[in-house]
């Protein structure tokens, strides 16, 4: 699915509010969890960028939500480059630093994910 500049700038505002940057110790991933209500904003993640994960519907206490994931080859390809040209100091100083830092955290694992041929 090619996203039009209105769904590239959604997605992007959707990570700087809710997302996290991080990764495991092995690999990045971004993580994405809000409430049940917006199963409609998961399930267009989900078609938008099909090679995430979509984990859920969870309920622990009062609480019931959804957890998304971009890592690995789908993370690297589909989403950090739309980051990448989108994510700046200009439009959020905090988000754009957590981003750079799970870049440079995983520096390697990502080159070797873009060295690799792909199908």
């Amino acid at each position: 699915m090619s996203l039009s500049s209105f769904e590239r700038g959604l997605f992007v505002g959707i990570l700087i509010g809710e997302g996290s940057f991080g990764g495991d110790g092995r690999q990045p991933q971004i993580t994405l969890r809000m409430h049940t209500r917006h199963e409609a904003l998961f399930h267009w993640l989900i078609e938008a960028f099909p090679r995430t994960k979509l984990y859920g519907p969870y309920h622990h206490g009062e609480r019931s939500y959804y957890q998304w994931m971009a890592r690995g080859p789908a993370l690297v390809e589909d989403v950090i480059p739309l980051l990448e040209e989108s994510l700046g100091p200009e439009i959020d100083g905090h988000a754009a630093a957590r981003f750079q830092a799970m870049c440079s955290t995983y520096a390697d694992y990502i080159a070797r994910v873009r060295a690799r041929p792909t199908a």
